[in-house]
């Protein structure tokens, strides 16, 4: 997919930014349904994926080397007050039923994870997007290595984000 530039709402670090890779994934589910779907549903997938990342992470020394907490999200606990935290993201920004920005440093890089909607058709469409900045070289390497299962992760955070059952959230 081609790197879309169009986001008014990541102006500010689109220029900075070394990496940006954006999904799109449409569903019948709120902004805050689809965030705590999102970060709230671990898959076995990405459990292994980040259990395969620990002994990368401790050989690079980077500061989050474990596993990030089992964290089950719902709606209501989906917050858009900068400072507060969100899974193992800090909030940065972020508007009612139109996007939240969450952010992750670590010694070797910052990234962000946008989410926005676009509700103005038939079907919401959710725009989720990671934006990398590199610190220090071994940031450049530890992405490069995690780069395809990145990917994977997203798939299924976006599978999960809009999943529903009755028209509620898979629970």
């Amino acid at each position: 997919m081609p790197t879309r530039t169009d986001l008014p709402e990541l102006a500010d670090l689109l220029p900075t930014s070394d990496v940006v890779d954006v999904k799109t994934v449409s569903g019948p589910v709120t902004l805050r349904e689809f965030v705590a779907g999102a970060l709230g549903n671990e898959t076995a997938v990405s459990r292994a994926l980040f259990a395969i990342r620990v002994p990368f992470a401790r050989l690079l020394r980077l500061d989050m080397t474990g596993m990030p907490a089992r964290t089950r999200l719902r709606p209501e606990d989906v917050t858009f007050t900068p400072g507060e935290p969100l899974s193992f993201f800090t909030v940065e920004r972020g508007e009612e039923e139109h996007y939240l920005l969450l952010k992750v440093v670590d010694n070797h890089l910052v990234a962000y994870l946008a989410i926005i909607v676009d509700d103005s058709g038939p079907v919401r469409e959710f725009k989720v997007v990671t934006l990398v900045r590199y610190l220090r070289p071994v940031g450049r390497l530890y992405f490069g290595l995690i780069r395809p299962f990145h990917h994977v992760i997203v798939y299924f955070m976006c599978r999960s984000g809009v999943r529903t059952t009755h028209g509620r959230p898979a629970a």
